[in-house]
């Protein structure tokens, strides 16, 4: 026998917007499947690591691919050595631009290097432009307060 359709929201087991795990999975819990896998794979990785490194040898692709990500995993960000001037304004920002140009166009840094300082010279600029247009305002204030006054 189905509930009546009334219309209205039938009590379920769980409210609306409250979490029947309020507390999450707990931290360091591991996927089942994960932990059959390492258990199958325990004592076996050096063996199962040998026959990939063969399987390469012989032109096996992806047995290379897996041994290569292996021995060269991807790059990660690496440091950037170009001498930038402090930002106080917004004319250092166009400066460093021209900075960052200058040194793509030379091969000093990648374009992607240049994108990532031009982003954050644009934070810098953002981060200007609001501490200076909260000054303006805060004189306007003071202004118009003063008017009043007189």
């Amino acid at each position: 026998m189905e509930p009546e359709n009334t219309g209205e929201i039938q009590d379920g087991r769980f409210k609306p917007g409250e979490s029947g795990n309020p507390f999450g999975r707990p931290r360091g819990s591991r996927n089942k499947a994960t932990l059959a896998v390492q258990e199958l794979l325990d004592g076996e990785a050096e063996a199962i690591t040998r026959k990939a490194i063969e399987m390469a040898k012989s032109g096996n692709v992806a047995a290379i691919r897996l041994v290569m990500e292996r021995i060269l995993p991807p790059c990660k960000d690496i440091p950037v050595n170009i001498n930038l001037p402090s930002i106080k304004s917004a004319t250092d920002i166009v400066r460093i631009q021209e900075i960052v140009i200058e040194n793509i166009s030379t091969g000093k840094i990648t374009p992607f290097e240049g994108t990532a300082i031009s982003a954050i010279a644009e934070q810098a600029r953002k981060a200007i432009e609001t501490q200076e247009f909260e000054a303006r305002l805060l004189l306007l204030e003071q202004q118009a307060a003063e008017r009043r006054q007189q």
